[in-house]
C-alpha cells in the first residue's frame, strides 16, 4: 500500500518497458528457426538460414527503434 501522497508506480508503463527487451532476440529466433526449417527443407544450407536471420535482425532493429520511440513520445514532460 502506497501513503496517500506518495505516486503509484505506472504498471502498464512498466510492463511495455520490459516486453522492449525481448523484441530483438525473439525476431532473431524466429528468423533462425524458419531459416532452418525451409534450408532442411529445401536442401538450400546455409542460404535460407542466413538471409531469415538478416532478416530477424532488420525485423528486430525496426520494431526496437519503433517502440523505443513510442514511448519516448508517450512520455510525460514531467517524467
Amino acid at each position: 500500500m502506497t501513503p496517500a501522497g506518495a505516486p503509484r508506480p505506472n504498471f502498464r508503463k512498466l510492463a511495455e518497458l520490459s516486453s522492449i527487451g525481448l523484441l530483438l532476440p525473439s525476431s532473431i529466433i524466429v528468423g533462425l528457426v524458419f531459416g532452418t526449417f525451409l534450408d532442411r527443407w529445401l536442401g538450400t544450407a546455409p542460404w535460407l538460414l542466413l538471409v531469415f536471420t538478416v532478416l530477424g535482425v532488420v525485423s528486430g532493429l525496426m520494431s526496437l527503434f519503433r517502440a523505443l520511440r513510442k514511448y519516448d513520445k508517450d512520455k510525460a514532460p514531467d517524467e
